[in-house]
């Protein structure tokens, strides 16, 4: 015989809420794999079709070169015309990789990354935080928490 909402235990009403708990975490986690299997498809389409626009436009660079060298060709030989050409596409292209080694070299790698960990690991063995005075630490970003008086296991 079905208890009424008054009867019911403790015990059953918290297996209830577990039961419902997990059967919305599941049912989110497939919405979000459907989502994510749509957005996956849409970009592997877009990342296709922008593929083959790339390579139809460096196709139409080649042609503009060689239009460009024919063009040069009426005033100067045709060896000098394509050379002009090679020297104008070397030198972009150089001027290319300079400009990308000057934005490699202005990268400050994960610092901000290496400080949250750090900052966690802090957090994570309260020994070591309890050594650090409490004036002394001030919450910045990625440390937010740390000001506060680490919790033990037995809620002391």
């Amino acid at each position: 015989m079905p208890q009424t909402p008054e009867e019911e235990s403790l015990g059953s009403l918290v297996a209830q809420a577990s039961n419902h708990i997990s059967t919305l975490v599941r049912s989110e986690i497939e919405l979000a794999k459907a989502e994510f299997r749509f957005d996956a498809k849409r970009v592997g389409t877009a990342g296709g079709l922008f593929a083959a626009a790339a390579f139809m436009a460096h196709l139409c660079l080649i042609l503009a070169s060689f239009t460009i060298a024919y063009a040069l060709s009426h005033w100067l030989p045709d060896w000098l015309s394509f050379l002009i050409v090679t020297v104008f596409y070397l030198l972009v292209a150089a001027l290319l990789v300079f400009i990308g080694v000057r934005r490699l070299k202005g990268l400050a790698g994960m610092k901000r990354t290496a400080r949250s960990i750090k900052g966690l690991k802090e957090i994570a063995s309260p020994e070591e935080a309890e050594a650090v005075p409490a004036a002394t630490t001030e919450a910045s970003a990625g440390q937010v928490g740390l000001h506060r008086e680490p919790v033990s296991r037995d809620g002391t």
